[in-house]
């Protein structure tokens, strides 16, 4: 079995990027304030310089499992940096919130990534099960899940979960 992406069909690519509601300034205050320097936390976090600087200056969005371990250096929670309205956010953000990857919830939940994937895009079902056990293991109700579930069913054509 191959686990590479390469080569994969574009719409199956899974990814640890933070797609929504990054806020580069919120990124940048936040480093501020706890007075580390850019490069002492890209060596405490054991990044480079130059992704720091890329997300301070809104060249790029952070890696969900890179922005998790930089925001425990800060002691900050990501819910600071990733501004999504709690009555806004998909049950992608709610993931990226919690800084889990896809594959880190899944198997947490005990189910196939590509089942995640589904529920988070609302391409697919969301059973009962799998409602219960993600809201459970992101410290939300059922229906804050069942909620986002839906706004993400109803999202505009074109529009990124």
């Amino acid at each position: 079995m191959n686990l590479s992406s390469y080569g994969a069909p574009r719409g199956t690519r899974m990814t640890r990027r933070v797609l929504r509601g990054f806020n580069a300034q919120a990124f940048a205050e936040a480093r501020r304030h706890r007075g580390i320097s850019v490069s002492d936390l890209a060596r405490l976090a054991d990044v480079s310089q130059a992704t720091v600087f890329n997300w301070e200056g809104s060249k790029g969005t952070p890696q969900i499992d890179l922005l998790a371990r930089v925001m425990r250096i800060l002691e900050t929670p990501i819910e600071q940096v990733v501004t999504i309205a709690p009555e806004d956010r998909y049950p992608g953000d709610w993931r990226v919130i919690k800084g889990l990857t896809q594959p880190e919830l899944a198997a947490a939940a005990k189910i196939a990534t590509t089942t995640l994937r589904g529920i988070e895009r609302a391409d697919a079902a969301l059973t009962d099960a799998n409602a219960a056990a993600l809201a459970n293991l992101l410290g939300i109700t059922v229906d804050e899940y069942r909620s986002a579930y839906q706004r993400a069913r109803q999202r505009p054509a074109g529009t990124s979960v």
